[in-house]
């Protein structure tokens, strides 16, 4: 028998200074079997950086052609195409053809640095890559806010980011490996 996946509840108040984007948004965030609680961590903190009514979870894991999230335009078009972890090159360009923007989120250290120095030289012809690197420590950290049901805020500026609950707050500082 087929393992299900594990439903998490997410109410995250979003104060975005730097898109001055300020809203609250309710998430239903399906882990899949195989999925760690830093991975959907990292899912709910791409949504969080990169919050839009449009923006949407996908199926992810479940799914070979889809992202982690996507946003779509009025009109159908893929606007902007989340991968979490270290998807593969031809992925990216796929996706690099298909999304008016990619963004790929690494977070697992040196393994992710490995897939950086493997990939960079391929990556560098997609000129609408982004590549953002998170510490694993801070990760680790963002994972002990995990609970069933998450009343989470998260402020973002000046390219940091504070995402916390009543009991804790977590510092986050993406890097930028391409712009």
């Amino acid at each position: 028998m087929a393992l299900k996946a594990t439903v998490f509840k997410a109410q995250v108040q979003i104060s975005d200074m730097d898109r001055h984007y300020y809203e609250s948004h309710t998430l239903t965030l399906a882990r899949h079997p195989s999925e760690t609680d830093e991975r959907m961590m990292v899912r709910l903190l791409a949504f969080c950086l990169y919050a839009d009514p449009q923006l949407a979870f996908t199926k992810g894991l479940s799914a070979d052609d889809e992202p982690d999230l996507w946003q779509h335009s009025l009109s159908g078009e893929i606007e902007r195409w989340i991968e979490v972890g270290q998807p593969d090159e031809r992925r990216l360009r796929k996706a690099s053809g298909r999304a008016r923007e990619v963004v790929v989120i690494t977070y697992a250290g040196r393994a992710a640095d490995l897939w950086w120095e493997q990939n960079s030289a391929g990556l560098a012809r997609l000129r609408n890559l982004r590549v953002l690197d998170l510490n694993s420590s801070e990760i680790q950290a963002l994972s002990r806010l995990v609970e069933r049901s998450m009343d989470l805020q998260c402020t973002v500026e000046g390219g940091e980011v504070w995402i916390g609950n009543a009991r804790e707050t977590v510092a986050l500082t993406p890097r930028l490996r391409r712009v």
